[in-house]
């Protein structure tokens, strides 16, 4: 292994050891705050069922900001936008491919932190950011325009069948490369991988048009979905508006697969903290092949798991007309995203903030030859959050529990939409059910009790 180069298997010396902020570090028994946060969720459950008895998020209460839309609409801001994604993406192209293939190169802590991770609390304060950024779509407008053509329009219009569900592989098809793949911190598999994933976004925005990107580009469906939960929203004529977070986050559009995409966000996470546990670490390192194949098979289980007990908790529903029970999984999907986020949170935040500042001193030498283009290098990284693990710890458990909490009322408001009242108690305890142990396993993975 060459000088420098990062081990396989982790983005950093420091950034994956997922120990920091752990069990041993809580002011409580780790086994307290798990039992805790499932009670807390059973608990306000209970208390939206009394006080909670009409759906408050139905109707669309917004304030429009027409100075600030003028301002986000103009033209100069969108291809100044546009143009400084597309020179942040030439800038990590270049360090992918002409830059040393070490652990100093920025391209990692570009993708897996930056990209991968960045894009949530960039999301949530600024709406859907990737969309804005998106170097891909800006190609595909330049490319358009130089044929002739109309961006929105392409050669066939998107099946409505085909929905999110090319997203969702793509989601799977990255958290493969980030946890599974032996060698996810070699430039070679990065290239590949977003070559790949370029080619397969032109084309298809080529064939479909623009609205191909809303729902096959990983990173853009992501960031769209995170940012139903920032204030900022569009109203029926496209115009800016702010709205309540969960007012807006009911707005997601409820079409094929968007199950399987919020099923793979979690499920990878999960995943992402039983491979750290000790136990399945040694499972991993007595085989003597197919660790690989392994690993697949179990994020594809965490995967598939999610979505099954999600569906099943849901398809139990039965809602009053003009809904069928095949809708409903759908239509409660938007209630797993305050999950996700919480999920995020516990599991990356020592990752963002920290690594995050590693990857932009990299990012001043994208070569690795001594460079200072950013005038970055000189910098040290404050390690905030693993120099006080107690607090580390504890954002874990705020984290996953506001996460769910947050989840139960979106959940418990669509579905005063959706049952008749004979069924409103009965109707919503299949899908709090899943939620308590959606929290109580995930803080037991994360504190590896």
């Amino acid at each position: 292994m060459d000088v420098g180069r990062r081990p396989s298997g982790s983005v950093g010396d420091h950034v994956l050891a997922h120990g920091v902020g752990g069990a041993a570090d809580l002011p409580i028994p780790a086994e307290w705050a798990v039992t805790g946060g499932a009670a807390a969720l059973a608990l306000t459950f209970v208390v939206l069922l009394l006080a909670w008895r009409t759906p408050r998020f139905a109707s669309a209460a917004e304030r429009p900001v027409p100075r600030l839309d003028r301002v986000v609409g103009s033209t100069a801001f969108v291809v100044a936008v546009r143009l400084i994604g597309l020179v942040a993406t030439a800038y990590v192209v270049v360090a992918a491919v002409w830059g040393e293939d070490l652990r100093l190169n920025p391209v990692f802590g570009v993708v897996y932190v930056l990209l991968w991770v960045g894009l949530v609390p960039a999301s949530l304060l600024l709406g859907p950011v990737v969309r804005t950024l998106s170097p891909l779509r800006t190609l595909h407008v330049v490319l358009s325009r130089l044929t002739g053509g109309d961006p929105a329009r392409g050669l066939v219009t998107l099946p409505r069948w085909l929905g999110y569900w090319p997203a969702a592989l793509g989601l799977l098809a990255f958290v493969w490369l980030e946890l599974v793949h032996p060698e996810q911190t070699y430039l070679t598999p990065v290239r590949v991988w977003f070559a790949c994933y370029a080619g397969a976004m032109l084309v298809g925005a080529a064939v479909f048009g623009d609205r191909w990107f809303a729902r096959a580009d990983p990173f853009e469906v992501y960031s769209t979905l995170v940012a139903h939960l920032s204030p900022w929203g569009r109203s029926d004529d496209g115009a800016l508006v702010v709205r309540n977070p969960l007012r807006n986050l009911r707005t997601i559009p409820v079409e094929p697969g968007l199950v399987a995409v919020v099923a793979v966000l979690l499920g990878s996470t999960a995943f992402d903290s039983f491979r750290e546990a000790p136990v399945w670490r040694r499972v991993v390192q007595d085989l003597t092949s197919g660790a690989t194949w392994v690993n697949t098979g179990v994020l594809v289980a965490f995967c598939a798991g999610v979505a099954l007990a999600f569906w099943a908790a849901t398809v139990a529903v039965r809602p009053r007309r003009p809904w069928t029970r095949r809708e409903v999984p759908g239509l409660l999907a938007h209630s797993v995203v305050p999950i996700i986020l919480g999920y995020m949170v516990a599991h990356y935040a020592s990752l963002l903030v920290e690594y995050g500042q590693q990857t932009m001193i990299y990012l001043s030498d994208p070569l690795v030859r001594g460079d200072d283009l950013l005038g970055t290098a000189d910098l040290t990284v404050a390690y905030v959050l693993s120099s006080r693990p107690g607090m580390l710890a504890t954002l874990k458990v705020v984290a996953i529990v506001l996460g769910h909490l947050l989840g139960v009322l979106a959940a418990h408001d669509r579905s005063l939409e959706l049952l008749d009242e004979r069924r409103r108690v009965s109707g919503q305890l299949p899908l709090l059910a899943v939620m308590v142990a959606f929290t109580f396993g995930g803080l037991w993975l994360l504190f590896g009790i």
